[in-house]
């Protein structure tokens, strides 16, 4: 019998394992009386943003209730997509043929602006465009991949070729899944050595940093805004809320309800193995590419950068869990995958929360004169660095072409007040059961 005790290594923890090379700093920094932009969310979006507006010389100061990139920013598993969640979606039927690729060419361009900030920027954070492998969970999902590739290729300017089940080995060493597509439009990072990297960037470029300032309200005042704090009140002459899977804390407050109300987050959980072989590495993952699967509770996992332990991540709880609890969960599904892997230990298990909408698409917009960007579906590296820009331009009044995602209608549920914990167990194990369905039909 299997003990918690027994698959944990020596000195196992509850933190990112990226946070072994680069976990978030804390700044002994000073709430200012006022700013012209203030930006509530210091992760990829609100980093991003202050980014962009100090090149275009505007005052910025980012608060953020924990240290800067604390949350995802620094928890998730550095895949870096080109869009493809949007450019997958059912876009044509809900927005017509042109408003549709409007919208799935604005999530894609993502992918080649995060890779301009890395290297304009000079980010060491061990980016590589590795393209990504997604698996298919049944035939009827390969199908539907197939159906796609072309969409997606055409989309994202790069590649996607497909793979039936007898060749699936050439991207992955399983024979769990049934075939699946190669899609290039893909990279990966160090997502904490990234959020680091960009914290510094922004800083280099005069932005000012705050963390462990947690935002209570923001109000209209005058011509600008009064937000008021845990640590004082502020003024400022704009605010973008960019607190995406954070949008609202564990007692129900929030900086900006408004948008709490319209961001599902949910609890993703990743798991790190200890140190492998090279010649494991290399026949579990040929080509070192990113795995995301098709299933509605999908896993995705990776090689770590460095090429020697396996990160595995998903939904191993639809409520609040302990990361330790939930450990075992994943690693049954990774054992699913790689039965090979029964021996090996787990060095680290950590969780963070992504933001979902009700729509499914990423937002930015301004509400009540507070500027916002949210809602990245999970997979936010680039999506997010790319939102933040947007509205970064927005708020500065240099966006000349306009944006496929910004004001688009942003729904929320009635009665929804932020807190999906009610539900959520409920919609995942509805999904879980339709994913058992559709494989034992299959």
């Amino acid at each position: 019998m299997t003990t918690t005790d027994s698959i944990l290594a020596p000195g196992f923890k509850t933190t990112p394992w990226w946070w072994e090379a680069a976990e978030p700093v804390a700044r002994d920094s000073v709430l200012p009386d006022r700013a012209g932009v203030a930006i509530v969310g210091g992760g990829y979006a609100g980093l991003s943003a202050a980014l962009t507006l100090r090149r275009l010389g505007h005052e910025v100061t980012v608060l953020d209730a924990e240290r800067i990139g604390w949350g995802a920013s620094s928890r998730n598993g550095g895949m870096v997509s080109g869009g493809l969640k949007v450019a997958s979606g059912a876009l044509t039927k809900s927005y017509g043929v042109e408003r549709g690729r409007a919208i799935a060419d604005a999530a894609a361009a993502s992918f080649p602006f995060i890779e301009e900030t890395i290297a304009r920027e000079g980010i060491d954070c061990d980016y590589l465009r590795c393209g990504r492998f997604v698996p298919a969970w049944t035939p009827k999902h390969y199908d539907g991949l197939a159906a796609r590739a072309n969409f997606i290729a055409e989309v994202t300017g790069l590649p996607t070729r497909m793979l039936p089940r007898e060749r699936q080995r050439e991207a992955l060493g399983s024979d769990h899944y049934h075939g699946g597509m190669i899609a290039e439009a893909s990279g990966s990072l160090h997502p904490g050595k990234y959020a680091r990297g960009l914290a510094d960037a922004a800083e280099r470029a005069g932005a000012r940093l705050v963390d462990g300032v947690r935002v209570g309200g923001i109000r209209q005042d005058g011509t600008g805004f009064r937000i008021t704090t845990d640590r004082g009140q502020m003024r400022a002459d704009a605010v973008l809320v960019a607190t995406n899977g954070y949008s609202r804390d564990s007692e129900g407050k929030s900086a900006m309800p408004w948008l709490a109300r319209r961001m599902i987050p949910v609890g993703s959980y990743i798991i790190a193995t200890e140190e492998l072989p090279a010649e494991m590495m290399d026949r579990l993952f040929p080509g070192r590419r990113m795995i995301s699967d098709t299933r509605r509770v999908l896993s995705y996992f990776r090689p770590s950068p460095f090429g020697n332990r396996i990160l595995w991540g998903g939904r191993a709880s639809f409520g609040p869990t302990a990361p330790d609890v939930a450990a075992p969960v994943l690693r049954g599904f990774m054992l699913s995958v790689f039965p090979e892997l029964k021996d090996v230990r787990l060095t680290h298990a950590w969780t963070g929360n992504v933001a979902f909408t009700f729509d499914f698409l990423p937002h930015i917009g301004v509400q009540d004169g507070i500027h916002y960007a949210a809602g990245c579906q999970g997979s936010g590296v680039a999506m997010a660095t790319w939102l933040g820009h947007r509205a970064a331009l927005k708020i500065a009044g240099a966006d000349n072409q306009g944006f496929a995602l910004d004001g688009l209608n942003f729904p929320t549920a009635p009665l929804y007040n932020g807190n999906p914990n009610w539900f959520l167990p409920i919609v995942g194990g509805w999904y879980r059961l339709r994913d058992h369905l559709d494989r034992a039909a299959a």
